[in-house]
Order: structure tokens, then sequence, then C-alpha cells
């Protein structure tokens, strides 16, 4: 696997590194973002939806970015839809 580097938080500091990368291979963003409190993950857990039940699967978690990265968002969103743009 190969990660494309996208960008950093450019207000990052020492011990604070929200990251967005792309993997081509597997055509996914991935993400490096702050961990909840737990009353945010507790309010995530509790969301339901039709075809989505309550709770947070073992195998995923739920990350915080600021939204001063949409713009890294939205260019790796290109960047793994449409390889040849990036």
């Amino acid at each position: 696997m190969a990660l494309q580097f996208i960008g950093i938080d450019p207000n990052t500091g020492d011990g604070e590194s929200p990251t967005v990368w792309v993997d081509q291979e597997r055509q996914e963003l991935v993400l490096q973002g702050w961990k909840p409190g737990t009353e945010l993950e507790a309010e995530c857990a509790a969301f339901e939806v039709p075809g989505h039940a309550a709770g947070i699967p073992e195998h995923e978690a739920v990350i915080r970015i600021p939204a001063r990265m949409v713009p890294m968002i939205r260019e790796a969103c290109d960047a793994v839809e449409r390889p040849d743009v990036a």
C-alpha cells in the first residue's frame, strides 16, 4: 500500500497532527484525527438510522477533524475518484 499524502492541519503543533492521505490501491481516504471525548462517542454510538444499528463496531473508530481541513478532504476525494487530477 502506498499512501498519497494530501495534507496536515495547518494549525498543527507539537503532538497535534490531523492528517489526510489517499490509498489509491484500495480507493480509500485515510484520516488521522483527534479521539472523541466520551460524550461525543456515546452520542455517535446511540445514533440509529435505517440500515445502521446503534453502536460503534469494534473494528471502527470515531475521529474528529477540524473544519479548516475541508479543502484537504475535498482534494483527497478528487484524488481517489480521479487519480489523474491529483
